[in-house]
């Protein structure tokens, strides 16, 4: 997709008689599927059959009479893409899941994916921050559903909180943080006025140790965000965090390669609720884009100072160096190649995902701001596919709304299309497609669906609802989606 978002961008240069700053920008000459490289094995792909699948967390669903209980509603992939395959629902009804389908549980509050026992399907990673533990306290849990080549086949619970209000899983992030070659979890965790950044090592076997290790604690406040990425090139995984107290806020890149928890980077003034980890410049080292950054009050430093209605702070890293190592740069809707208009409370950068759309080894950073204006229509949303100019620059791309030729539906009030963003190559072609969250589509949500064209023209861009799915009493969908 990357070639027809810089084209687009291009084509904006051109229409401004800009032939000069276009070549400058490198937004020039490109082609369809330059540099591709082999797709890498989808960690959606719950059933192994080569497709991604999509994990749309519904919360708010009602499972056995028990509202508010919650389940995971999974959209197959498959070559006709999303909404062409039918979806399947797990719960804590679902057999072989453990715990109960409760009321006010709202299981699928959050979701990650990944292949966490290393027998090559992907597994759903799912926090439930509000679930009852033996106690009956609201200490919430997290719990690994396992996949399989006939779908999903039991579940672990990795952790289960002893407190109430330990909010246990309400943040997830995974990856092989300790370096022993078992995918471990990252998860929020509170107690009375303190909050913590905790691991859940692997494996997740009967007879696993299960006692947290923690990372970092704040009082008073705590983690807002987390993503995982190989920010020091070594080839193992690290963590990002953004945390917010009532003194403090900042965000932080925190690895265990040396066996202990060391800070690789850190900005105290900014702090965040959306994350993503991708290489933007093409350099091989990972960068971290900060959406939607926030300045601490108390500081008299920030790098996004023109941040009206949400900024996005790119920290670029350095082949063979450290995060930060190739600068940073802003990027706004009052950018000159940004499509948008820079309003206050638009929410630009909000929600955040990543994806090599066009296989040329430079990512995308795809981009929701569910309360953009879209037109009159107040917090009907819109989305973006922004790509990096090289090392150091902002990014650059045209907006996508309801209101966008072949985009399905028109922009409503309060539609928030880009409450929640992701990706996955869900009909197979080889290019990772888009899939963007409305929750507040015709007062049930949906998700919208945009496949990456190979080359030619973008096509369109369709809508996935629960009633196409044949789900009943579904609020909110779209709101949470697995990445």
């Amino acid at each position: 997709m990357t070639q027809y978002v810089r084209k687009a961008a291009r084509n904006k240069l051109l229409a401004a008689g800009a032939l000069c700053a276009a070549t400058a920008l490198g937004l020039t000459g490109l082609t369809a599927g330059s540099a591709a490289a082999a797709p890498a094995k989808p960690r959606t792909d719950y059933n192994g059959d080569g497709y991604a699948d999509l994990a749309v967390g519904v919360p708010g669903a009602t499972v056995g009479g028990q509202a508010k209980a919650g389940y995971v509603n999974v959209v197959w992939g498959g070559a006709k893409g999303l909404g062409g395959h039918g979806s399947t629902t797990v719960s804590q009804a679902t057999t072989g899941v453990p715990g109960t389908a409760e009321a006010g549980d709202g299981f699928g509050r959050t979701i990650a994916s990944d292949d966490m026992n290393g027998d090559g399907y992907g597994d759903l990673v799912v926090g439930t921050p509000k679930e009852a533990n033996s106690a009956g306290l609201a200490a919430g849990t997290v719990t690994v559903v396992w996949g399989s080549a006939t779908g999903f086949k039991g579940g672990f619970t990795a952790a289960n909180g002893a407190f109430s209000d330990a909010n246990y899983g309400a943040l997830l992030t995974t990856g092989d943080f300790d370096k022993d070659g078992d995918k471990d979890i990252a998860l929020s965790t509170h107690f009375d006025e303190s909050s913590a950044l905790s691991m859940r090592p692997g494996p997740f076997t009967a007879g696993s140790p299960s006692e947290l290790s923690r990372i970092s604690g704040w009082r008073f406040g705590g983690p807002r965000a987390l993503t995982s990425g190989d920010f020091d090139g070594d080839g193992g995984a690290d963590i990002a965090v953004s945390y917010a107290t009532s003194d403090i806020a900042g965000t932080s890149v925190m690895s265990r390669a040396s066996g202990e928890w060391t800070r690789l980077w850190s900005a105290g003034e900014h702090s965040t609720s959306a994350l993503a980890a991708g290489d933007f410049d093409g350099d091989g080292s990972t960068d971290l884009a900060i959406g939607a950054v926030q300045r601490d009050p108390e500081s008299e430093s920030f790098l996004c100072e023109n941040s009206l209605g949400g900024a996005i702070l790119t920290v670029y890293g350095k082949k063979g160096g450290a995060l930060g190592g190739g600068g940073e740069s802003c990027t706004t809707q009052n950018g000159p190649y940004v499509g948008g208009e820079q309003e206050a409370e638009d929410n630009f950068g909000a929600h955040l995902a990543v994806a090599n759309v066009d296989q040329d080894g430079i990512d995308e950073l795809i981009v929701g701001a569910d309360t953009e204006a879209v037109g009159t229509a107040k917090k009907a949303g819109s989305y973006w596919v922004l790509a990096s100019t090289g090392t150091g620059h902002s990014l650059v791309g045209p907006a996508f709304s309801q209101n966008s030729t072949d985009v399905a539906g028109t922009a409503k009030a309060g539609d928030r299309l880009g409450a929640d963003v992701t990706t996955g190559d869900y009909n197979g072609d080889g290019y990772p497609d888009l899939a963007v969250g409305a929750p507040g589509e015709d007062g049930k949500g949906g998700v919208w669906y945009a496949p990456t064209p190979k080359d030619g023209p973008n096509p369109p861009v369709t809508s996935v609802t629960p009633g196409k799915l044949g789900l009943s009493g579904v609020t909110q969908y779209g709101a949470v989606l697995g990445k």
